[in-house]
């Protein structure tokens, strides 16, 4: 009943600013703000040609690739760090300024070294993404029940089912927790990068519909960002769930026991 509840307010409030959205551009016209009729229209005209598509397959192939090189290495190394304290006290040193330095700032180098094309973009990518999910994944290690790991020792456990049974499955909503944030930075970044310098892609779109003073081909560009990203993190949440499985099912089973 709550989630029904739930999702009929959000569907409400949906409703209520698409309303206003179509008021104020009605009053307002399409110069300044567009409008939601606007907006569907030119979406529909350019998937009937293919524009979204062709700009929209480049923007989520960036953020894609740029989430992985990000992602993975980023789990890897916290996870690596666990039994190493001195290194990791080094790497996080070092950590701390990557991770403070503006990423949009190392586009020019990017392009120094990889080009204009998509290798820039990539790269932008992966230097936003690898330290949320580092940071997240360090934070699940850290929470690991130390209790745990050494009844488990006690019991013989090697370190690779130490890692299988033990440290993983705590880690893992730390580190889809990390994933989910990072999506919309792997969408921005490669925005970010195809509207420094890009002929192609949704920030590109973005940029010559600003350029053109194309209102409504902007809030196509913004739109499809948003359905983009909606719909990773929902593949993102479905694979978290599927995942942890083994915690509903032990929630569920102490209550039976409790009752």
């Amino acid at each position: 009943m709550n989630r029904r509840r739930l999702w009929t307010d959000r569907i409400v409030l949906a409703c209520v600013v698409l309303i206003a959205w179509e008021a104020v551009g009605q009053l307002h016209g399409a110069y300044w703000i567009s409008s939601p009729s606007l907006v569907l229209e030119r979406i529909w005209m350019l998937v009937l040609n293919g524009d979204l598509w062709f700009h929209g397959r480049f923007t989520l192939g960036e953020a894609l690739g740029g989430f992985l090189l990000g992602a993975i290495p980023g789990c890897a190394v916290a996870m690596a760090l666990r039994r190493h304290p001195f290194s990791r006290a080094a790497f996080l040193g070092v950590a701390a300024i990557g991770y403070a330095i503006p990423k949009t700032a190392l586009v020019p180098l990017f392009i120094l070294w990889l080009g204009v094309g998509p290798g820039a973009k990539v790269a932008l990518v992966a230097a936003a993404i690898f330290f949320i999910v580092f940071y997240s994944t360090l934070d699940g290690v850290d929470a690991v029940d130390q209790k745990l790991l050494l009844s488990a020792r006690v019991f013989g456990a090697s370190e690779s089912q130490l890692l299988r049974h033990v440290v993983w499955p705590a880690v893992v909503p730390y580190v889809f927790g990390g994933l989910r944030v990072a999506v919309p930075y792997a969408i921005a970044g490669a925005i970010v990068g195809e509207i420094i310098s890009s002929n192609r892609g949704l920030g590109y779109l973005a940029q010559f519909g600003a350029t053109d003073f194309d209102t409504t081909l902007v809030f196509v560009s913004l739109v499809t960002v948003m359905l983009i990203v909606l719909s990773v993190s929902a593949v993102l949440s479905l694979f978290q769930k599927r995942l942890l499985n083994w915690q509903t099912n032990l929630s569920q089973g102490g209550h039976t026991v409790g009752a």
